[in-house]
């Protein structure tokens, strides 16, 4: 099942792409950082990405059976994949940063 965003991984029932992945690891600590699950507009500013693109693949992950969601209910995302079968959560541009300081 590989796609656009690279090869998929197969855990348990689940399978899912490496941006799958990095939304579905972003959704589990970001629950577990701030105690509620996160808002769309939360992951456009971690991936830098536009509105309908954190909506489609959130509606991507639901129709997948990756995630759970209630309709009219804000913040209500539920993941269905166990934490141990996460990938690990890399940066937003998983580049290497630029600093802006001046060598001497």
């Amino acid at each position: 099942m590989s796609q656009k965003s690279g090869s998929a991984h197969s855990t348990g029932a689940h399978s899912f792409t490496d941006k799958q992945g990095q939304y579905l690891a972003f959704i589990h600590a970001y629950t577990l950082v701030i105690g509620r699950p996160r808002a769309e507009a939360d992951m456009q500013r971690h991936f830098q990405v536009t509105p309908p693109s954190v909506h489609q693949l959130a509606l991507n992950l639901e129709r997948a059976g990756l995630i759970r969601r209630r309709p009219g209910i804000a913040r209500s995302i539920e993941l269905l994949v166990e934490p141990e079968d996460l990938p690990q959560l890399r940066s937003s541009a998983d580049q290497i940063v630029k600093s802006s300081v001046q060598r001497y």
